[in-house]
């Protein structure tokens, strides 16, 4: 491959992650929506749709691959291509934790706790995801930096989150006139908000993991990756 059609293969490259990342984080919309609102038909778009990001996933897979070996990139192009394999495996995990969003719309109640904020932290990490693409995009290393301390903001919402719940089972259990069918499907509830609040703190991960490896590859510094 020629010297100008390899820079081509690589610029194709970041535009088709930068691609992906935005139809994974349209898709995240989708199910944070869903949940939010309670749209079963909404929630089955996105399970349904999460071939198309696997299909992506391993069309992108294979130009990693084959630029790998044919090109034997070194230094910033093999940093790039690396990163950017790690990239989008980030992005197919978060198009997966989207599709759970999309069951646990389906499987539970989200009246049952009132106080738990899903949407505020669904919107959090919905922006940590097209912040960190935007980084990526624009090669912005001051943007990483500030995208991954914002993953603590996300942890101690998840956490505030999961004591509501836990607390709200806690007084069920030791109140009076609970029966063991009404606690049976209070656990239900409880699992999947649990599942609901781990997931959305996981895409938080996610969309710090891209922003470490965007810093990796403009400065070939890894401190973030760590």
């Amino acid at each position: 491959m020629a010297r100008k059609g390899y820079q081509e293969e690589l610029n194709q490259l970041q535009e088709d992650v930068i691609e992906m990342g935005r139809l994974v984080a349209e898709r995240l919309q989708m199910g944070i929506t869903a949940l939010d609102k309670n749209d079963t038909e909404l929630a089955k778009s996105v399970i349904f749709g999460d071939t198309d990001i696997n299909d992506i996933y391993i069309e992108l897979e294979s130009k990693c691959v084959n630029l790998f070996a044919l090109q034997q990139p070194v230094a910033g192009d093999l940093r790039l291509i690396a990163s950017s394999f790690k990239i989008i495996t980030d992005l197919e995990r978060v198009g997966d934790l989207a599709v759970n969003l999309g069951d646990y719309t389906i499987d539970s109640r989200k009246d049952v706790f009132p106080d738990v904020d899903i949407n505020s932290i669904g919107n959090a990490v919905l922006d940590m995801l097209y912040d960190s693409m935007d980084a990526y995009k624009n090669q912005n290393v001051d943007a990483c930096f500030e995208i991954e301390s914002r993953d603590s903001t996300i942890d101690s919402m998840c956490l505030e989150a999961n004591e509501v719940v836990v607390k709200a089972l806690i007084e069920t259990q030791i109140g009076e006139g609970g029966s063991v069918d009404m606690l049976d499907n209070l656990m239900i509830e409880v699992q999947c908000f649990l599942l609901t609040i781990r997931d959305l703190e996981r895409i938080g991960d996610h969309a710090a993991n891209i922003a470490a490896r965007t810093l990796y590859i403009v400065t070939n510094n890894d401190e973030l990756l760590y």
